[in-house]
């Protein structure tokens, strides 16, 4: 059954590669993609990807959402996002890093005033960026690889994971320059709305009711509804039904699963309960969208 689910790929997938260096399947850093395997198919990585194309073009879709990096451009997958990758031209090149999930975890604590720079990246993964911050990029790419090297360095890992977060707030730096949506959430609406995004990315599939997060946050439903409308402009059940409607839409493209099995699998009722669910939020039933 296995086969048939999302894929999840993580970093130990191109660690055969030449021309890669890698801290364990943790981290690993290079300039060159053309050996890298692509997959038509909608993907979910357990990392962080970190490009600057430097020519030509890639195509990808990140949650199911279309995107060209061109030259001159930054994208960035965050963990968990489902890509689908695309055509790229034969010139296409670039400089990249990818970040395991538990390797920014080690950091994060350390991040508190970065967490509004996710929204923007889930906003805008691709963006365009000047040539002196192309060259501050290729700075800390090019100083992280040499420092990813020193395997001999009992601190290695610690050096990187200090180098990244440097770079991090080099990243939100730059998306606040190129946003033109600046927020300033409140912290401790930022908090909670960052612990509500943690629930319902573990409990999604299992419950839909945002009184069932809102108890475990010990809120009332319409202290978190309003909070989550106040930091994101999207109320906390669209946040919900958002995650569900995109795993069943991957899931019928991706997967040999059966509508039936897919109703199971997101724990709906019955096939038709979720059918139903699925064209009030698209417009179509799972098998139009199926055969679209």
């Amino acid at each position: 059954m296995e086969t048939k689910s999302i894929r999840n790929v993580d970093i130990s997938l191109i660690q055969h590669l030449p021309m890669i260096d890698f801290i364990g399947n943790d981290f690993a850093i290079f300039d060159d993609i053309k050996d890298m395997p692509l997959s038509p198919y909608p993907t979910r990585l357990n990392a962080a990807c970190f490009c600057v194309c430097l020519k030509g073009w890639c195509r990808m879709h990140i949650n199911l959402q279309k995107y060209e990096l061109s030259e001159g451009m930054m994208g960035i997958i965050l963990p968990d996002q489902i890509v689908q990758q695309g055509g790229r031209s034969d010139d296409f090149s670039g400089i990249f890093i990818a970040i395991s999930k538990s390797f920014i975890d080690g950091v994060l604590p350390t991040m508190q005033q970065l967490f509004p720079l996710f929204f923007l990246i889930k906003e805008r993964p691709c963006v365009h960026i000047t040539p002196e911050e192309q060259q501050a990029f290729k700075d800390y790419h090019s100083f992280l690889w040499s420092r990813v090297k020193l395997k001999d360095n009992p601190f290695r890992k610690e050096i990187t994971q200090g180098l990244l977060v440097s770079l991090f707030y080099e990243i939100y730096h730059i998306y606040q320059g190129h946003t033109t949506q600046e927020r300033i959430p409140k912290t401790r609406k930022e908090d909670l709305f960052e612990r509500f995004l943690r629930y319902i990315s573990e409990s999604y599939k299992e419950n839909r009711s945002v009184s069932y997060y809102a108890d475990k946050m010990f809120l009332t439903a319409k202290h978190l509804s309003t909070v989550v409308k106040d930091v994101s402009g999207k109320t906390a059940g669209e946040w919900i039904d958002s995650l569900v409607i995109l795993e069943a839409k991957a899931l019928l493209k991706s997967s040999e699963l059966s509508v039936q099995e897919i109703a199971d699998e997101l724990h709906f009722a019955n096939q038709s309960f979720f059918g139903k669910y699925f064209k009030h939020h698209t417009g179509m039933s799972p098998k139009e969208y199926r055969r679209q």
